[in-house]
């Protein structure tokens, strides 16, 4: 009696949260990777605009850091008679089985792509209010590290993975989407040697940083077209099929994590590299360049 308890609570742990990218564990970790490796003179200027929390108006979503800022997007989804305009802002899912077109599903620029390069250029304008800026520090952040999570650029015809009942080791009926968004993202940064949140070299920024927001969906949907399903489903999916179920064993699981682990680290590094840009105005950011 015991061990079925025991093992159903540890079923219960592995649960993910609503499908949000990469959970709030895994936001606040890209944040934490980015504040540790920007200039001094950003980590001062990301300070001194936190100051204008009050001014925003979101009591149950605080914004008192950059893991704040982070989150801050999904915890606006309590408050959708306000900010429902932006929730189609988190993804750009396109099919996994039609060729790449970074230009499409974002009409009027509400998708993740154009929102980052939308949300850098407002956080880069010292001429506009604090409150305003601000706001679009905590939507670029966490867009940023949206962009990167596989399932928020590849779609099956399945809204990313959220329709397809997956099981996960020995727990049934969670959704692919959100494996992806919480279970594996929290494995990967709990079960990292060295830990994700540090200094990285200039070698390993050159290898896992750069690009811009366009860069970062087409890589997300080569890794959800050749990865994500076919690690799911037991292969490659066909064009006119959309399974309904499926199911990552052991051996998928570990392959899974070191995926997830490098896409958050390759959130954070970017999202230091586009504060640093954004707080330092020089040549435009790739982020820029892309969308003129």
């Amino acid at each position: 009696m015991i061990a079925r308890l025991l093992t159903a609570i540890a079923m219960l742990c592995l649960v993910p949260a609503p499908a949000l990218a990469w959970g709030y564990f895994g936001h606040e970790t890209t944040a934490r990777i980015a504040l540790a490796n920007v200039t001094p003179q950003t980590r001062a200027a990301i300070a001194r605009l936190l100051h204008h929390e009050r001014e925003i108006g979101t009591r149950e979503c605080p914004l008192r850091t950059l893991g704040d800022a982070a989150t801050w997007p999904d915890c606006l989804r309590g408050e959708s008679w306000r900010w429902g305009y932006t929730f189609a802002w988190h993804y750009q899912t396109e099919p996994i089985t039609e060729p790449y077109d970074a230009r499409k599903n974002c009409s009027g620029g509400g998708c993740v792509s154009a929102q980052v390069t939308r949300n850098h250029r407002i956080l880069a304008d010292e001429g506009l209010p604090g409150n305003v800026r601000l706001e679009a520090l905590a939507f670029m952040v966490h867009f940023a590290g949206d962009i990167h999570m596989p399932l928020h650029s590849g779609d099956n015809g399945d809204r990313g993975g959220n329709d397809v009942e997956t099981t996960y080791g020995i727990v049934p009926g969670l959704n692919l989407h959100g494996i992806w968004d919480s279970t594996l993202a929290e494995r990967a940064i709990s079960g990292a040697a060295p830990p994700l949140v540090r200094r990285y070299s200039a070698r390993e920024r050159a290898e896992l940083a750069g690009g811009g927001p366009a860069d970062w969906g087409r890589e997300s949907w080569e890794l959800a077209r050749g990865f994500v399903y076919p690690n799911a489903l037991g292969g490659a999916p066909e064009p006119a099929e959309k399974p309904a179920t499926a199911a990552l064993t052991q051996e998928a699981i570990v392959a899974a994590v070191p995926v997830a682990e490098r896409r958050i680290v390759q959130a954070g590094l970017r999202i230091a590299e586009l504060l640093d840009s954004a707080f330092a105005p020089g040549p435009l950011h790739p982020a820029e360049r892309q969308a003129r």
